[in-house]
C-alpha cells in the first residue's frame, strides 16, 4: 500500500502582524529575547475552478498569522482552528542567523510530547514555531516558520482504495469504494456538519448508534467508542489542505496522538478529512474526503523524531524568508511610525519610564512665528508633539529665510505669505502627521491705544486668542516686545496653563516658566516675566527700567523709537536654536515631573555648586524656573524668581479685574496710561519712592564722595 504523503503547511503572513510586531518590538519587547505565546488560525481547504479547464485548483494548506496574533482571543469564523505559536524575536540579524534551530524545534516537540503522554491534550498538536529578526528603519522583517511534525516509523498507509470523496457512495460516483464506503455510507455529512458548526473542533470522533450520528472530542476516545464496532468508528479532523491525495499536516500528529494513547486501538484508522466551511448546493458533492490509513509494528511509546521547518517557496530549501513591507507601505503611515522611533528607544535602557504618551498628546500654542517660533516647533516634533498651533500677524520678509527654517525665498514673493498660515503648513510638508494650524492675529498691547474704530476688531481678536488658550495646554511666548506679552500672560495665569517664555539679547538669553496661580508644592509662588520689575508694560520704556540694562534687552524693548539695530532681533546666530531648545526641554522635564505646573525649582546651591538632577522627581531631571545663559562664557544659571503681589501681570488683583470685567478691563490696559500701575499700587511705589529721594540731600551726598 502507498505511503500517506501529508500537505505541509504553508506560512501566510499578514502584513498587520509586521505593524503589530514593530508596535510590540518599540514599545513591549524593547531588548527582551523572551519567547511569547502568539496566535495563528487555518482553514478547511479550499479550491478555485479554473475557467479554461474547468479543473478545480487546490489554494495553499495556509497557517495564516495577522495582526490579532498577539491577543489572547482572537475572533475566528466557522471552521476555522485557532493554534498557538511560539515567538522568538532577536535584537540582531546575527544572533537571528546563529540561532540554533535544532534546539529551538526540538525544545517545542519535547513540548507537544510531554502533553501527549502525560494529558492526553491535543490542544498542542498544531503549535508552531516562529523566529524573527525586526530590521526597524528599513522595514524589512526577517522570518522562519517551523511546523513540527512527528516521524513515524513504520510509515502510515493509505488502503488501496486512496482517499475518495466522503459521500462517493451515496452519490453513485465511484461504485468500486464500495468496500471502503458501505460502512461510512451510514453517516450523516450533514449532521456532522451542523454539529461542527455550533462547536469547531480541531479533531472530532464519529460514530452511528441506531441511525443517529453522533460527534464528540478526541479526548473523549475510550468512553466514547465504548461498544462501538471498529467499522462504525471515524476519526476526524478539520482538513486545511484542499489536494485530493493528500490530508494536511495536522493529521501526522494526530496519528501520532492516537498511536501513543490508544495502541491496541489505532493500527488501522478510519479518517475523514474534513474540507466543507459550508453545505453544498443541490447537486455538487461533499468536498470532504475519506480513507482508510493503517500503520505496521513498532514501538509507539518512544518519542519519534520530528520534522519541521518551512521550505522557501521560491528556492524549496530550507531557509528564512524576508518581508519587505516599505515599498507597499503608506509614506505617512511609514512617516508616523518612524518619527517616534528614536524617543521610543530611549525607554529601552535609558529612561524606561519616559511617558511619551504625555507629550505628544500635549497641545502646544506658539506666540510668534519668526526665530524662536520656527525652532521651537522643529524640537516638540522632535519630541512628538502632535499639535502645533502658531499666532503672529507678521508676513515673511527676505529676511528671514536664512534664520527662520520653516520659510524659503518663495515665501517672501509678491509682499511675503503670511508667517503662522506659512510656518503651519510648512510642519505639514514635514510630517504629514502633525496637525499644525495658523492665525493671523494682533495682539493687542498696554500703551498702544486702540482706535474706536479698530476697537469691534481687537475685541475679536481677544475672544479669538482666549478661545485658542481654552483648546491648548501650553503656551509659549516668542514675541519680540516686551509689552506684546502681557494679554498672553494675564490669559495664562487665569486660565491655568503652563506658560514658557524665550527672549533673546546678542550673546545671552532668558527662558523661564511663569508660575502657577496656586500655590505650589514648596509653598512658595513663582513669578512671571513681568514680577521682576515694577514698570508696567508700555509702548514707551523709561529711560532708568532696569530693563534698559537687561541681558533681554534687544528682545523686549518697547516698539517705539527704535534705530534699526534696535528693531531687528541682533543676536549671535545660534543662539535662538539654543534658547528654543532649552524652552521646549524645559517643558518636557515639566511634563514628566507628577506635579506638573506645580513643579518646585531645584533650591540654589551654596557657591553657586549645580543641582543634583536626582533630586528631581522628573525622570528627564531639574525642572528650574528660569535659565539664564551665557553665550560667551557658554554657562547657564538657573535662577529661581518669586511672584510679586503688585505683580502688572499674575497678580491676584489683575487677574480678578480680568475674570470680573473681561475685555473692558482689558481695554483700559491698552488705552490708559498709569491704569495698571494704578491698579496694582505700583503708583504708591512710585510715590513712596520719590518722598525717599526728594529727603535725601544729594549735595551732600556728593561732597562725601569727593
Amino acid at each position: 500500500m502507498p505511503v500517506v504523503q501529508f500537505a505541509p503547511f504553508a506560512s501566510l503572513v499578514q502584513p498587520g502582524f509586521w505593524h503589530e510586531l514593530t508596535r510590540m518590538k518599540i514599545d513591549v519587547l524593547r531588548l527582551s529575547e523572551d519567547a511569547i505565546t502568539v496566535n495563528g488560525s487555518y482553514s478547511v481547504g479550499r479550491s478555485i475552478r479554473d475557467r479554461e479547464t474547468g479543473h478545480d485548483i487546490a489554494l495553499g494548506c495556509n497557517l495564516t498569522v495577522g495582526e490579532d496574533a498577539y491577543q489572547k482571543a482572537p475572533q475566528l469564523s466557522p471552521m476555522s482552528v485557532h493554534t498557538t505559536g511560539i515567538f522568538k524575536n532577536f535584537n540582531t540579524i546575527e544572533d537571528f542567523k546563529a540561532a540554533d534551530k535544532a534546539a529551538l524545534i526540538n525544545d517545542v516537540v519535547s513540548k507537544i510530547w510531554d502533553s501527549i503522554i502525560t494529558t492526553k491534550d491535543t490542544s498542542l498538536l498544531t503549535q508552531f514555531l516562529l523566529i524573527t529578526f525586526a530590521d526597524l528603519k528599513k522595514y524589512q522583517y526577517f522570518y522562519w516558520f517551523a511546523f513540527p511534525a512527528f516521524v513515524s516509523k513504520p510509515a502510515w498507509q493509505i488502503s488501496e482504495n486512496g482517499w475518495k470523496q466522503a459521500d462517493e457512495e451515496i452519490q453513485g460516483v465511484c461504485p468500486s469504494s464500495r468496500s471502503i464506503s458501505r460502512s461510512y455510507k451510514h453517516f450523516q455529512l450533514e449532521s456532522i456538519y451542523d454539529s461542527l458548526l455550533k462547536t469547531t473542533r480541531s479533531f472530532f470522533l464519529v460514530k452511528e448508534i441506531g441511525g443517529i450520528t453522533e460527534v464528540g472530542s478526541i479526548e473523549q476516545y475510550e468512553e466514547f467508542f465504548a461498544g462501538v464496532a471498529p467499522e462504525n468508528r471515524v476519526i476526524g479532523f478539520l482538513d486545511p489542505s484542499a489536494l485530493p491525495e493528500n490530508p494536511g499536516w495536522p493529521l501526522r500528529n494526530l496519528l501520532t496522538f492516537l498511536r501513543a494513547v490508544y495502541p491496541s486501538q489505532t493500527s488501522s484508522v478510519r479518517v475523514l478529512c474534513w474540507r466543507d466551511s459550508e453545505r453544498p448546493t443541490a447537486g455538487k458533492p461533499w468536498r470532504s474526503r475519506f480513507g482508510v490509513v493503517s500503520i505496521g509494528e513498532g514501538d509507539p511509546t518512544t518519542k519519534p523524531s520530528a520534522i519541521g521547518w518551512e521550505r522557501h517557496p521560491t528556492t524549496n530549501k530550507l531557509s528564512a524568508r524576508v518581508a519587505d513591507l516599505a515599498p507597499m507601505m503608506d509614506p505617512k503611515r511609514l512617516a508616523d511610525q518612524a518619527v517616534d522611533l528614536n524617543l521610543k528607544l530611549m525607554r529601552w535602557r535609558i529612561l524606561p519610564s519616559l511617558d511619551l504618551d504625555k507629550v505628544a498628546s500635549t497641545r502646544c500654542l506658539l506666540l510668534g512665528a519668526g526665530t524662536l517660533g520656527c525652532y521651537v516647533a522643529r524640537t516638540l516634533m522632535g519630541w512628538g508633539v502632535r499639535t502645533i498651533t502658531f499666532v503672529d500677524s507678521a508676513r515673511v520678509s527676505f529676511s528671514n529665510p536664512v534664520r527662520q527654517p520653516l520659510f524659503e525665498f518663495e515665501d517672501c514673493l509678491n509682499g511675503g505669505k503670511p508667517k503662522a498660515a506659512c510656518a503651519a503648513q510648512r510642519l505639514t510638508k514635514i510630517f504629514p502627521g502633525i496637525n499644525a494650524t495658523g492665525h493671523d492675529i494682533s495682539i493687542p498691547m498696554p500703551g498702544h491705544p486702540i482706535p474706536p474704530a479698530s476697537i469691534e476688531q481687537a475685541k475679536k481678536d481677544v475672544r479669538h486668542l482666549e478661545t485658542l488658550f481654552d483648546e491648548h495646554d501650553v503656551v509659549f511666548l516668542l514675541m519680540d516686545s516686551r509689552e506684546s506679552r502681557w494679554l498672553p500672560t494675564v490669559l495664562g495665569a487665569a486660565k491655568g496653563k503652563i506658560v514658557l517664555n524665550a527672549a533673546l539679547g546678542f550673546d545671552t538669553y532668558l527662558v523661564m516658566r511663569h508660575g502657577a496661580r496656586a500655590s505650589s508644592t514648596t509653598g512658595d509662588r513663582l513669578g512671571c516675566y513681568y514680577c521682576n520689575d515694577i514698570v508696567a508694560p508700555a509702548d514707551v520704556l523709561p529711560f532708568n527700567s532696569p530693563y534698559r540694562h537687561s541681558l533681554t534687552y534687544l528682545s523686549i524693548q518697547s516698539l517705539t523709537d527704535r534705530t534699526l539695530d534696535q528693531m531687528c532681533t541682533v543676536t549671535r546666530p545660534g543662539l535662538a536654536s539654543i534658547a528654543a531648545s532649552t524652552a521646549v526641554e524645559l517643558l518636557v522635564s515639566l511634563l514628566q515631573h507628577p506635579d506638573g505646573l506645580h513643579a518646585p525649582p531645584p533650591p540654589p546651591q551654596a557657591n553657586g555648586a549645580a543641582a543634583d538632577p536626582s533630586t528631581s522627581d522628573s525622570v528627564l531631571g531639574l525642572v528650574p524656573h528660569q535659565l539664564r545663559g551665557f553665550l560667551a562664557q557658554f554657562r547657564n544659571l538657573p535662577i529661581i524668581g518669586a511672584a510679586y503681589d503688585k505683580c502688572t501681570g499674575c497678580s491676584e488683583t489683575v487677574l480678578k479685574a480680568y475674570e470680573e470685567q473681561g475685555f473692558d478691563m482689558l481695554l483700559k490696559a491698552f488705552n490708559e496710561p498709569g491704569f495698571l500701575e494704578k491698579l496694582t499700587g505700583l503708583d504708591k511705589l512710585y510715590s513712596e519712592g520719590d518722598a525717599i529721594a526728594e529727603s535725601v540731600d544729594w549735595d551732600e551726598e556728593d561732597e562725601e564722595d569727593d
